[in-house]
C-alpha cells in the first residue's frame, strides 16, 4: 500500500507555500537575511509547533514568514517544496500564497511573485511538474485591502489562474469578500474558498453563491448539512481536504474521526493535500499513509483520490487526459 501511495502520479491542489518553511530554512534565511528570531535553533521551532485551533497556528505562521524578504528567499522557498513532492510523485501542483503577509510588512507584491513563479517555472523543466499560481485574500483584513491586493497582482495576470479566501475563518465569512470576487470574476480569473474548515457549512454555501468558487477548500463540516452533501455530489465541486491539517488543528480529535472516508463514499470529489506541511507533521505522501492507516482506505480509494486530484485540477482537457491515463496505466 505505502509503494502504491509513493508511486502513483497525484496533483496537490491546497498548499500554501509560506506553510512549507521548514526550521532549518526558516533559520537560514533570517541568516541571511539578518533577522532575529524567538528560537535559539530549529528544533526550538519544532517544538512551539503545539496548535489547539486555527489562529493558534497562524500566528506563529505570519512570525516564520517574516524571514522572507527576497526574490531568492521565494525562489528557495518554492524550490525547496518542488524538490520534495517531486519524490512523492506529484505531478502537478496548484500553489497558494498570501501577498498582504508580505505587503504589509513592506515586501512589494513583485518580489514574492517573481521568486515563486521562477521556482515555478524551474519546476516545470528540470522536474516536469505542472502548475498553477494562486494568490489568496486574508479574510482577517480589511475588503479594502483584498481590493488593493488584486490591483497589484493584475500586472502579473498571465501568471495567474484563481483567486482564493485564506486565513482565520472564525467571523469572517466569504460573503465580506463578494464583491471583492466578483471583480476577481469580471477579470476572468477562476476562484477558490476555505470554507467549512473552523467556519460552518453555512460559510461553504456562501463561498459557492457569494463567490461562485470552482472547489472548496477543506469543507469536511458540509457532513452537517445533508442538502449541501448532495449539491456538492451532484455538481462534483471537488473538496481538497487535509488531513493531517485537520488533525493538527483539532477539527478532528484523530485521524480515526475523519469524515475522508466517509465523504469518499458518499459520492464527492475529495482530495487529499498537505496545506502547511512544514508546521502539521506531513507532505503528500504522509498525509495519504496517515488516512490510509487510519481510515483503512484500500488500493481502490486510493486511485480514486489521485483521479479526483486530476480531475479538480484547473489544468486544461488534454494535459488531465496525458495525468489520468498515466494513472490508469499505474493502476
Amino acid at each position: 500500500m505505502e509503494q502504491i501511495i509513493r508511486e502513483i502520479p497525484k496533483a496537490e491542489l491546497h498548499l500554501h507555500i509560506e506553510g512549507t518553511l521548514e526550521p532549518e530554512m526558516m533559520f537560514s534565511l533570517a541568516q541571511r537575511n539578518n533577522i532575529k528570531l524567538p528560537f535559539k535553533d530549529p528544533e526550538a521551532v519544532r517544538k512551539a509547533y503545539e496548535f489547539t485551533n486555527l489562529q493558534s497556528f497562524l500566528d506563529i505562521y505570519y512570525q516564520g514568514a517574516n524571514v522572507l524578504c527576497t526574490e531568492q528567499d521565494f525562489y528557495d522557498l518554492t524550490w525547496a517544496y518542488l524538490e520534495r513532492v517531486h519524490a512523492d510523485n506529484v505531478c502537478h501542483v496548484e500553489i497558494f500564497f498570501d501577498p498582504q503577509t508580505h505587503t504589509d510588512r513592506g515586501i512589494p507584491f513583485q518580489v514574492a511573485i517573481q521568486g515563486i513563479y521562477s521556482a515555478l517555472q524551474d519546476g516545470e523543466k528540470k522536474l516536469g511538474i505542472s502548475f498553477k499560481l494562486i494568490p489568496c485574500f486574508l479574510r482577517h483584513l480589511s475588503e479594502e485591502s483584498a481590493f488593493n491586493t488584486l490591483e497589484q497582482a493584475l500586472p502579473y495576470r498571465d501568471w495567474i489562474s484563481a483567486f482564493g479566501l485564506d486565513s482565520g475563518e472564525a467571523g469572517n465569512p466569504p460573503e465580506k469578500f463578494a464583491r471583492v470576487f466578483q471583480k476577481v470574476r469580471e477579470e476572468g480569473f477562476l476562484t477558490v474558498s476555505h470554507a467549512g474548515e473552523e467556519g460552518p457549512a453555512d460559510y461553504i454555501w456562501q463561498a459557492l453563491n457569494l463567490v461562485d468558487v470552482k472547489r472548496i477548500d477543506h469543507g469536511v463540516r458540509c457532513v452537517e448539512d445533508a442538502e449541501l452533501v448532495a449539491f456538492l455530489r451532484e455538481k462534483q465541486i471537488p473538496l481538497t481536504v487535509c488531513p493531517l491539517s485537520n488533525i493538527k488543528l483539532c477539527v478532528f480529535k484523530k485521524m480515526q474521526d475523519h469524515n475522508l472516508k466517509q465523504l469518499l463514499e458518499q459520492g464527492l470529489c475529495v482530495t487529499i493535500n498537505s496545506d502547511d506541511p512544514a508546521y502539521f507533521g506531513g507532505y503528500m505522501v504522509d498525509n495519504f499513509l496517515a488516512a490510509q492507516k487510519a481510515l483503512d482506505l484500500t488500493a481502490k480509494d486510493i486511485i480514486q483520490l489521485a483521479k479526483n486530484s486530476i480531475h479538480a485540477s484547473f489544468i486544461d482537457a488534454n494535459k488531465k487526459k496525458q495525468y489520468l491515463t498515466a494513472i490508469e496505466a499505474f493502476a
